[in-house]
Order: structure tokens, then sequence, then C-alpha cells
């Protein structure tokens, strides 16, 4: 297959952009960090994307050594897309834009998507923070929906902190409910976790020691 256009400057940043500077690489991303995802799971996640265009995306990424394809065994027998050690190394990459973008976010816009496991990248950070080392499941509980969280004894490196859509397969460590107002403001830094509990905005539930941290006691 021929490469797409490169930028062609001796840069590491351009570099970079070379491989994930093209419109829904870096989104797809996101969606491939919460873990494997079929074709059809991947297009529901990503409004506005077309069949071609996705298609297309996942290709590119393919070549590039960032994401792989594996067909699962049966009784389910489809075919999943997933990162690559070097796909899931820009982890660091989108908490930094998550980061950067949350005070851009506002209320949503009438024509805005919304899924829960959208603020999954912020809350990595912003958790991972609070929790002093503490490592365990958490699971988040929006009016919009639930994803849940892997914290590790180091929030910030990739292999030790991950997210997934839906609840936790087992009973977390600790539960949170939120608003996604509360959820919005946690991730730009606009409130602290320790004044959300205080003030009532977020409900820590549980009794393990990452739950005694995120709660306060």
């Amino acid at each position: 297959m021929p490469r797409r256009r490169s930028y062609d400057q001796y840069c590491a940043a351009a570099r970079a952009l070379d491989r994930v500077g093209d419109r829904w690489a870096l989104l797809i991303v996101r969606e491939l960090l919460a873990g494997p995802r079929r074709y059809t799971d991947l297009h529901a996640d990503l409004p506005g994307v077309s069949t071609d265009v996705l298609a297309s995306r996942l290709r590119d990424m393919e070549r590039d050594d960032l994401v792989t394809r594996r067909k699962l065994p049966p009784p389910a027998a489809a075919v999943v897309y997933e990162l690559t050690a070097r796909g899931a190394g820009l982890l660091p990459v989108l908490g930094a834009l998550a980061e950067w973008g949350a005070a851009d976010l506002g209320e949503p816009r009438p024509t805005d998507a919304v899924r829960a496991h959208w603020f999954a990248l912020p809350l990595l950070r912003v958790l991972g923070e609070c929790a002093g080392g503490e490592a365990g499941t958490v699971e988040v509980v929006l009016d919009t929906g639930r994803f849940h969280l892997s914290l590790g004894p180091d929030h910030r490196a990739p292999a030790s902190a991950a997210y997934g859509d839906g609840p936790a397969g087992a009973e977390p460590d600790a539960r949170l409910t939120l608003s996604t107002a509360a959820c919005r403001a946690l991730a730009d830094g606009g409130l602290p976790l320790t004044d959300a509990v205080r003030e009532g905005r977020v409900a820590v539930h549980g009794e393990s020691p990452l739950a005694k941290v995120l709660s306060g006691r």
C-alpha cells in the first residue's frame, strides 16, 4: 500500500503526526484504549465518521503497527481491532490532550454526541493523582452511563492504567456516583475531588483502601 503524505520534517512531533495526525485517528485510539472492539462497535461510538473513512484509518493504523486485527474464538467468531503496544503507548498523549481540552467543554451543544466513557481519560489523571499510589478498579456512574478505570501504583504509566466501557466485571474497589456536570468540573480542574466529596457532589462507595483514600477517610 502507498504511504500517506508526510510532512517530510526531521522532527519527532512531525513523525508522530505522520501516523496519527489524520482526522479520526486519535479518536480511534481513544476507543481502543478501552479494549478490543468490533468494527460495528467502533462505528457506533464514533458518531460522524463514515464507514469508508473508518475503514481507511484502520488500514493505515494497521500498516503503521498501531492497531492489529484478530478473530475471536467460537462461539463469538467475530473480528476485533485492538491496539498494539505502540498504539497503547498513546495513552499519555490522549490524556494530555484531554487535560488541555477540558476547559473548552462547557455545556454540551445540541449537536454533541455524548458517551459516558469519554470522561475516562481525564478521570484517569484526576483519580490517579488523588489515589496516593493505591491501586484498584474504580467504577464511575454518571447520569449518561457508566465506565470503569484501573488505577495502578503509577497513574502516569500507560501499562498500569486503563479503562473500559460499562460496569466493572467484578465488584470494584470503589464506586463513584456523580453528575456529568460534576464530572466535567473534576476534569477541567475547577473542582477538587476532596471538595466534591465534602459537598456531596460525588459519592464514594466501598471499604477498600482505595475507596477510603478517594473519599478522604
